[in-house]
């Protein structure tokens, strides 16, 4: 069901925060105390994957350096006031004690800290340790301690399943815990680009080797500089010159460069001052000691992080936490301005073995670098007219559309040489014939005789705008001078086709990817190359890790038989099964039901009589009834009226009335598919309250037997039915958790964003749990909307609440155990996760008298870059299924050696991959008070995989997760409008600009218990 995706890790930011005067003292020993409690906080004791530390206050990117260790006598230091607040800037601030005793910079000056974490450190944190305030997000002196259940890993790995031999793409890394690092902080100025900032390291490295101590240090492109050794001074102060023109923009003016400057040099002053030395005892330490105490030493994950991208980031495209270049195969283009990158991505993880190296190939679409005008041509059908006519101008609906494709793009310009880059921020108002600007002088000059002038080149597209390069300032540039850079993730929603392309480029079958992977760690320009591990003393293994799996036995599964219970285990090697002599568990029966067409041709419609007579066979086959004649004689609309909500309720609203306003279903037959698809499920779902299915004529004109099939499953679903239950309930299977009295309730929740590039819209939340017990395959929804890009579900209390009543109605009982599956979550997101959804789940619980049920609190992950590979083709668990090129199979389990060392985790690959390289999905238990077992635990998830009601197979994530995901993508269709003005808002919106939330309509009354989201 999975296959593969080109996912990139997002981009981290590496600057490293300060704190002022006073303030120093008090924020920074909250922050320490965050990170050392581990008895107060969910993951003080170090959970990190991604090594991006989160607090309760402050959000910190993945693998950003903690500040210093606070020493010991400030430790007793008060909490920092509430109106106090971080500063975004990277060198300290002296404190006022050191502003009234100033003291000389010397080697052995006390602002240098050596970082190696005592013993005695430790317990004297853990002593001294202040409660957690949870309204305000703030240690307090007088504050009740909430202790927080902690999930670490229960036992040392399950042991159920079949024993099979695996490959990850993990690579070790040994490290000296004795070599020290020393971090300098960098400060450079005029402040560059990062392209440029890389060529001042660069040859101040080259230059200036006896005051580096002869040390090849690593820099991360902003602040930090690590080297293996220690400088000669503590501070040291360098000038570096480049062959760059200083052209700096003036008010009012284009981009005003004298031909002169061409050959001029910058000066640029680098700063540096050392901050901190560090050694690997503190990792070695938290590897090795199973106290839970002993924190994750961010600084030293960070120093080996960057050590590692030293060596690509000089000779690859670098976008986050991922390098691309054309020596992987080479680019592709998929057409509309876009081509796709094959490349890598790197990450350094804690496991069960050591610091591990996680390397996976993939595949991203980037923006083409060529010119702006072919690059609009490739994008735009009406730039092609604009290229044969340069007198045509742009009309307003054609120049917001171009805007947008070309906001915030970085250019460099053709008329000249340079290596400056410049952001796009908008077009101007004017053509550039009609545009004009201000000289130094106040001599007023036009654009078009600017060029000629100085560049002698005549503008040829006057007609256009300009592009608008400052924010600020009236700073213009001909399009058609302006070239796009290299290496710019495409971060609008590509087209079917373009995604279709990129999927194909990255859909590797398991033999390739990891001949992929393998060819990037042997290779010149992979995490192995260079010189800058060996200065570290690091040595990254190029074998890939070797670990033994385990293979769980599919449930039995129960299945109707005409009336009859009848029992099936999935014996196939993909674990699918078939109905073609069973029925499903629970078949429904729809009396009133209605077919809307919208569009098609002649011989199109002519089908639909076909379709409705052999749909209604296909249910009474599989055991559920839909009548063979329609409420009301098929209706048939032209597409346009999709196109207009207004006009498409009337008409909903009108087939309802024909029908009584008792219409059970509404199926809906589509010529293409149509952005009213949005308006049709809200005013559908929340207007009227009718069920809806849609289809295309494509696929109706086919009526192959698995598409009645499927759709049929699907209405079944919707409709109150369910297709498949397990055989052995769940009480039979856990019987030490699990009891047929005491229910349980599966709960899953989600958060979906709007698009990159959308300002404006909120996310939306949606919850869902089962309401059945002990079969557990029906489920409720809530969907809410939330602030712009919040993750933190901020209704969840209610959310919760609310589907414990559903709950209550269904069972007059209330569930003993709450399982909570959560999705969408990143690594540096867990401790704020955890800390307040699950006291929203408790407060949404408190609201019962007496009410207080043991909840366990997992977090699923399917953007991930760990892949499993079969290790030895001769394995039986491989050979007797045809495995020899294929995925590993459904039900494969991983506990050990590349999951984390404490926490509780695992990875779970309950699907068959039918393209790609599967992925399996990664299990964080984060909360347990339940007290699973790790194969309990496993167990459950893999048996809750196949009662999914929409197909006849396991799929790859734990339903109630599934359905979330499901449900919130429902809330975020309610948001869209088929209204020219709706998609046009977000344009005028900055990023700065507070958005007010639109809250969802509600659902119908006799929708809001139904899977209507299927």
């Amino acid at each position: 069901m999975e296959d593969e995706e080109s996912n990139t890790a997002k981009k981290c930011a590496s600057k490293t925060k300060s704190f002022t005067g006073n303030r120093s003292a008090h924020a920074y020993h909250y922050h320490h105390q965050l990170l050392q409690s581990s008895n107060r906080l969910a993951y003080g004791y170090g959970y990190g994957f991604g090594y991006g530390y989160q607090n309760l206050h402050q959000t910190y990117p993945a693998l950003l350096p903690l500040p210093p260790s606070i020493p010991l006598h400030l430790t007793l230091t008060p909490p920092f006031l509430q109106n106090h607040s971080f500063e975004s800037k990277t060198q300290f601030r002296k404190s006022s004690l050191e502003k009234n005793n100033p003291r000389t910079a010397t080697s052995s000056d006390s602002h240098v800290r050596d970082f190696s974490v005592s013993q005695a450190e430790i317990e004297i944190q853990k002593k001294i340790s202040l409660p957690f305030d949870e309204r305000n997000g703030r240690k307090t002196a007088d504050a009740k301690p909430k202790v927080l259940a902690v999930a670490r890993r229960p036992d040392s790995g399950g042991v159920e399943g079949r024993v099979v031999s695996l490959l990850a793409n993990h690579f070790l890394v040994q490290f000296d815990p004795s070599q020290r690092i020393f971090h300098y902080d960098v400060e450079i100025s005029p402040n560059p680009s990062k392209e440029i900032s890389r060529m001042i390291k660069r040859k101040l490295v080259e230059e200036n080797s006896a005051r580096l101590s002869g040390a090849l240090p690593v820099y991360d492109g902003r602040r930090t500089i690590y080297s293996p050794v220690q400088f000669q001074h503590d501070r040291l102060e360098f000038y570096i010159s480049l062959p760059i023109a200083d052209g700096k923009p003036v008010l009012m003016c284009i981009e005003s460069i004298n031909p002169q400057e061409n050959m001029q040099h910058k000066i640029f002053r680098v700063s540096m001052k050392l901050v901190s030395k560090f050694d690997g005892e503190s990792l070695s330490g938290y590897l090795n000691q199973g106290d839970g105490i002993t924190p994750l030493p961010q600084e030293y994950i960070h120093a080996l992080d960057v050590v590692l991208r030293e060596s690509p980031t000089e000779k690859c495209i670098a976008a986050g936490r991922s390098f691309y270049t054309s020596l992987i195969v080479g680019e592709k283009e998929i057409g509309g301005g876009a081509v796709a990158l094959r490349g890598f991505f790197q990450s350094l993880r804690p496991t069960q073995q050591g610091i591990a190296l996680n390397v996976d190939f993939l595949v991203t679409a980037f923006h083409e670098s060529i010119g702006v005008i072919p690059y609009l041509q490739k994008r735009f059908d009406f730039m092609h007219d604009i290229f044969q006519n340069k007198a045509r101008s742009l009309t307003n609906e054609e120049r917001k559309e171009v805007e947008k494709a070309i906001k915030n793009i970085r250019v460099f310009v053709s008329h000249r040489e340079t290596v400056q880059r410049y952001r796009v921020y908008s077009l101007t108002e004017e053509v550039t014939e009609n545009l004009s600007f201000l000289d130094r002088d106040g001599t007023k000059l036009e654009v078009v005789g600017y060029f000629k002038d100085h560049y002698d080149y005549d503008v040829q597209y006057r007609n256009l705008p300009c592009l608008q390069i400052s924010r600020r300032k009236a700073c213009y540039l001909p399009m058609e001078l302006c070239v796009i850079c290299e290496g710019q993730k495409f971060l609008g929603k590509l087209s079917d086709d373009q995604t279709v392309k990129v999927l194909k480029m990255g859909c590797q079958k398991p033999r390739e990817r990891k001949k992929i992977i393998t060819s990037v760690m042997e290779g010149s320009f992979g995490p192995t190359s260079g010189d800058h591990g060996k200065e570290f003393k690091l040595e990254v293994s190029k074998e890939m890790t070797r670990l033994t799996g385990r293979i769980l036995q599919p449930p039995k599964l129960r299945l109707g038989n005409g009336g009859h219970v009848r029992n099936l285990t999935p014996s196939r090697h993909d674990r699918q099964w078939n109905l073609l002599d069973s029925h499903v568990f629970e078949g429904t029966r729809v009396d009133r039901w209605a077919i809307l067409s919208f569009g098609g041709t002649s011989d199109q419609k002519s089908c639909i009589p076909k379709f409705i007579n052999q749909l209604s066979q296909r249910c009474e086959q599989l055991g559920i009834f839909l009548h063979k004649n329609t409420l009301v004689s098929p209706i048939f609309e032209s597409m346009h009226v999709l196109g207009n909500a207004r006009l498409l309720e009337s008409k909903l609203k009108k087939i309802h009335k024909a029908a009584f306003n008792n219409l059970q279903l509404l199926i809906c037959v589509m010529e293409r598919k149509h952005k009213g698809y949005a308006d049709l499920k809200r005013i559908a779902e929340t207007s009227i309250g009718i069920v809806s299915q849609c289809c295309l004529y494509s696929n109706i004109g086919k009526l192959s037997t698995q598409f009645l099939a499927n759709l049929a499953l699907k209405i079944n679903a919707k409709v109150g039915g369910c297709t498949v239950a397990l055989y052995n309930s769940l009480p039979s299977q856990i019987p030490r958790l699990f009891r047929q009295d005491n229910p349980v309730i599966f709960m899953g929740a989600d958060v979906t964003h709007p698009h990159p590039f959308d300002d404006y819209s909120p996310s939306v939340a949606a919850v869902v749990g089962s309401v059945n017990w002990p079969s557990a395959n029906k489920y409720v929804s809530r969907m809410r909307s939330q602030t712009h890009r919040q993750e933190i579900i901020q209704d969840l209390s209610t959310m919760v609440g609310e589907i414990l009543d559903d709950f209550y109605e269904e069972l007059s009982k209330l569930p003993q155990r709450i399982i909570f599956f959560r999705d969408g979550v990143s690594e540096t997101q867990f401790e704020k996760v955890l800390h307040e959804e699950l006291e929203a789940i408790r407060h949404a619980c408190s609201r019962f008298p007496s009410y207080n049920p043991r909840i366990t609190f997992a977090v699923v992950q399917k953007r991930h870059h760990t892949r499993l590979f079969p290790y030895d083709q001769t394995d039986p668990s491989f050979t007797e299924n045809h495995f020899s090129d294929e995925n590993i199979p459904p039900g494969t389990v991983v506990d050990t050696v590349i999951t984390h060392p404490k926490a509780f985790d695992f990875y779970l690959c309950s699907h068959w991959g039918v393209k790609g390289t599967s992925r399996p999905i990664h299990y964080h238990i984060l909360c347990d008070e339940n007290e699973f077992t790790s194969d309990e635990m496993q167990k459950l998830v893999y048996n809750l995989c196949y009662t999914f009601v929409r197909c006849t197979k396991p799929i790859s994530l734990v339903p109630p997760a599934y359905y979330a995901h499901l449900a919130a993508y429902r809330g975020r269709l309610y948001l869209e409008h088929s209204d020219s003005n709706a998609s046009n808002r977000t344009s005028t919106v900055s990023r700065t600009s507070p958005a007010k939330t639109t809250p969802l309509p509600e659902l119908a009354e006799n929708i809001r218990k139904l899977m209507f989201y299927c």
